[in-house]
């Protein structure tokens, strides 16, 4: 796989990046302070999306200082020194018990992932980096989507999207998400193989600046399906999948068996490899990037990363909640947006 450090050679944008907290009773909040205390230059025209309460709330418990500055809009913010805070919430700003989501705060939470969002399509920031949420409380509360992903797509447009998630080692992308294990056969069909294939091949040149990305499909079956011997989902889909996207222009091979493609040799041929489901793709990046890989949503028309971790509501306050999945998310959605950027081993 390409590597992944970018190399910038475009000036500052003017247009801030947001960040949204997720979840307030989770580490989400954890996480943004720490890593301030810690970069707080990764933070430079940066601004949290949230009721400044949250965070102050959560570094008191933290037993750290901080500094807040209020902006009423999203707006380039150079200045250093202080965390940049806009809450586009205009109801009371409700208490926060740290451990116990609630489905008061969950409505704020969609509310400013929401407004996040309409900023970045209405150009009023480059991008935008999300914190976990708590699924339950979110559906308690009426947010009748799977997660983030499906969410952002909805509000803009619905155009093709995919979940990939990416580290140093390895990226690899969703042909299905939140679904039960059971389901996925029934979810797989040729036409959104494809067009999965096309979003991911298409941003990787866009956003990573790979000129001919090449592509791996991984089999959903074991041994790649035996010749139907063990499924034929790798026969009557993703074969023909497969040479549907070659037909486009598109560098990819498959689909070739899980328990070898993720193989060091196997990583190395491959800037991608396309997955059946959740944890075919998950378990091996997060057994090679645990808590420095990121999520990105990829098709969508603004740059959104995410951390690759949960709320942790049971972690709260705890001294080793480690931010460096955020840090990275923040650097992931600064060089994506960047006008002229390279991606390096």
């Amino acid at each position: 796989m390409s590597g992944k450090s970018c190399v910038n050679s475009a000036k500052g944008h003017e247009r801030p990046l947001l960040i949204t907290l997720g979840e307030p009773a989770g580490i989400g909040p954890d996480c943004v302070i720490r890593a301030f205390a810690l970069q707080g230059e990764a933070f430079r025209n940066a601004i949290i999306v949230a009721p400044p309460a949250w965070l102050e709330g959560r570094a008191r418990l933290l037993g750290l200082s901080l500094n807040i500055r209020v902006h009423n809009k999203p707006r380039a913010c150079y200045q250093t020194g202080a965390l940049n805070v806009w809450n586009p919430v205009a109801e009371p700003e409700e208490n926060v018990l740290a451990g116990r989501p609630s489905v008061e705060t969950a409505k704020t939470v969609v509310a400013c992932i929401r407004e996040a969002a309409m900023s970045c399509l209405r150009g009023e920031a480059r991008a935008m980096v999300t914190g976990p949420i708590e699924k339950a409380v979110l559906r308690e509360a009426g947010f009748s989507f799977p997660g983030h992903t499906e969410f952002l797509a909805s509000l803009a447009g619905d155009p093709p999207f995919a979940m990939m998630l990416a580290s140093k080692q390895l990226r690899v992308a969703l042909l299905t998400t939140h679904l039960a294990l059971r389901e996925v056969p029934q979810a797989l069909n040729i036409e959104h193989a494809v067009r999965t294939i096309c979003v991911v091949a298409r941003d990787l040149k866009r956003r990573f600046s790979l000129t001919s990305p090449k592509l791996a499909l991984c089999a959903l079956n074991p041994h790649g399906g035996e010749q139907g011997h063990f499924g034929p989902e790798e026969r009557t889909i993703l074969t023909p999948a497969v040479d549907q996207a070659r037909k486009q222009g598109i560098n990819i091979e498959g689909p070739l068996p899980a328990d070898t493609l993720f193989s060091p040799f196997m990583r190395k041929r491959f800037d991608a490899i396309v997955c059946c489901y959740h944890d075919q793709g998950l378990i091996p990046l997060k057994a090679l990037s645990f808590g420095e890989a990121v999520n990105i949503t990829l098709g969508l028309p603004f740059v959104r990363t995410s951390v690759d971790h949960g709320t942790a509501l049971d972690r709260v306050g705890s001294p080793d909640v480690n931010p460096n999945s955020l840090l990275a998310a923040l650097a992931m959605a600064r060089c994506m947006t960047m006008g002229e950027n390279r991606w390096e081993n």
